[in-house]
């Protein structure tokens, strides 16, 4: 079984910082491609970074250059570092990685998610 754990969140106050982490854990080949997402009350999960396992990432626009998303492969572990937070930041984030199992078969996974509220 794989197990992707959240930290990191919590209350900030515009302007602010934040650092989450996503640690994976569990027995499996390799990670593919890893990733945040968020999803405001009432509201669909929306797309906020993705990075492939050599590094390349993509953020949505209403992050992009606010927020930076990295990887360490060796700790199986995904980052965001969130800059210049907005109180529109206020969701809950989640965890999502791309796991390609012992039986070489891929399979999408995501943590428990962790809140992020930034205040006024």
């Amino acid at each position: 079984q794989v197990r992707l754990v959240e930290s990191g969140g919590g209350l900030v106050q515009a302007g602010g910082s934040l650092r989450l982490s996503c640690a994976a854990s569990g027995s499996f080949l390799r990670i593919d491609e890893m990733g945040w997402y968020r999803q405001f009350p009432g509201k669909q999960r929306e797309l906020v970074a993705l990075i492939t396992a050599d590094g390349r990432a993509n953020y949505a626009d209403s992050v992009n250059g606010r927020f930076t998303i990295s990887r360490d492969n060796a700790k199986n572990t995904l980052y965001l570092q969130m800059l210049s937070l907005k109180t529109e930041d206020t969701a809950a984030y989640y965890c999502y990685a791309d796991v390609i199992r012992l039986s070489s078969r891929s399979t999408n996974y995501w943590g428990q998610g962790t809140q992020v509220t930034v205040s006024s």
